[in-house]
């Protein structure tokens, strides 16, 4: 576990991982927002990877779901929800999907 020191308290850092699925999601994501505007899939890119990038700070910080070990992350500003499982020194990307849609049955 890596950490920082943010004033006089330290703070654990927790490396990020991704499943083949939630790498899959992200790239279909992109490429249809590419496809449409360029520049919102930039937006939406760089939201998800800011949201993703505060759990290596705060991995408890997305609310448990129904399943197991599971939390969600939202996207405030764009429809866009983050399933992940929280570790002790790693979070586990599971799945990202497009909160518009019908939910899947069961996360991995």
């Amino acid at each position: 576990m890596i950490g920082r020191l943010i004033g006089y308290l330290l703070i654990a850092s927790n490396e990020v991982r991704y499943t083949l699925r939630a790498r899959a999601d992200l790239a279909a994501i992109f490429a249809d927002l590419t496809g449409r505007s360029p520049s919102y899939a930039q937006a939406v890119r760089q939201e998800i990877r800011h949201r993703i990038g505060q759990l290596t700070d705060f991995p408890q910080m997305g609310p448990a779901t129904d399943e197991p070990g599971v939390r969600e992350l939202t996207l405030i500003r764009y429809p866009y929800k983050i399933y992940y499982e929280a570790g002790a020194e790693e979070v586990r990307i599971l799945h990202v999907r497009d909160a518009r849609r019908r939910p899947p049955d069961r996360l991995p």
